[in-house]
Parts: structure tokens; sequence; C-alpha cells
């Protein structure tokens, strides 16, 4: 389940946001380091200029706007910022959710462990009973569609451990 189909169905998630961009761990500023101004739907970089939105496109089934600003060619910051003649920023259409979910870690520094505590063992219970080995099948939607079992199996064992099993055949039935 996705980000953002989670955020439609009212799922809290719980996970870092995701760096991507390889600029950091080349010692260069990475996204993280310029801040989104929703107002003028624009970046400013650490050197304090605006990088205005430029054009919209899309990038495997998601709309991805881009900004840059024509300021980088005399800032004195350039080759911290970029190897390019300007430091361009891509911006998914929902990338507002990614945020939200790290403001919410960041306010609560246990998140992270709650969510390792709770969901460990579940993934740790079906590699057992998958014979803590590999996928069965092969091709994304058959691994998808063997683990989408695995969690369904999982759920109807905790299930039927916690409710007993007359309560849940009756409530499958209703």
């Amino acid at each position: 389940m996705s980000i953002l189909a989670c955020h439609e169905a009212g799922i809290t998630v719980t996970l870092p946001k995701p760096q991507t961009s390889g600029a950091k761990s080349d010692g260069r500023f990475g996204k993280q380091d310029f801040a989104y101004l929703p107002e003028e739907d624009a970046y400013r970089c650490p050197a304090g200029e605006q990088l205005p939105y430029r054009f919209t496109n899309e990038e495997d089934g998601k709309r991805i706007k881009r900004y840059w600003t024509t300021a980088c060619q005399k800032c004195s910051l350039k080759s911290q910022c970029t190897t390019g003649p300007e430091r361009r920023i891509p911006r998914w259409e929902h990338e507002h959710l990614l945020e939200a979910v790290q403001q919410r870690l960041d306010a609560n520094a246990q998140a992270m462990r709650v969510r390792r505590e709770t969901v460990e063992h579940p993934f740790g219970t079906m590699k057992a009973r998958m014979g803590a080995t590999h996928f069965l099948t092969k091709t994304l939607p058959k691994v998808a569609a063997e683990m989408a079992l695995s969690v369904l199996a999982y759920n109807l064992t905790r299930a039927m451990n916690i409710v007993g099993t007359k309560p849940l055949m009756a409530a499958i039935a209703a």
C-alpha cells in the first residue's frame, strides 16, 4: 500500500522520509537543505536564492514538479550544491504527505522504536513460515500476491488467537 493510499484510508504512517539524492553522500547539499515555500510554490536554497516552479512532467506514473534558478552560475556555494549548470529540485505532487510523516516522526523520537517492535515480529513470523528462504514465485505481481497471501494467513492466525475460531467464523459469515 502506498503512502497516498494509506493517507486516503486514514492510516497513520510511521517511516522515515526517503533520502534518494546522491548529493549528500557526495558532500553536497541534499534536498532536505532546501526549504519548500508553499505560498510561493518555490524552494529556497542554502544561499538564500529562490528556486521557482518551472514545469511538471510524469515519471513512473507520478506527477513531478521541477524547480531551479539561474542564479547558480554566480553563487559562491555552487561547488557545495551541484556539478551541473544549476541545481534542480524535483517535487512529487503528494510530497506534502511525506513531509507530514517526517514531522510526526521528528516530534516523536520513539515512533521508529515502536514501529520496529510491532512490525518486525510479524515479518519474522511470516519469514519463518515461508521456510526463512525466498519467495517461490518470480516477477513483482506474483511476489506481491505471494506476500499478500502470507500477510492474510498471518492476520487470520492472529485473529483466531485473539478472538477465537468460532467468533471469527461468525464475523466472516455476517
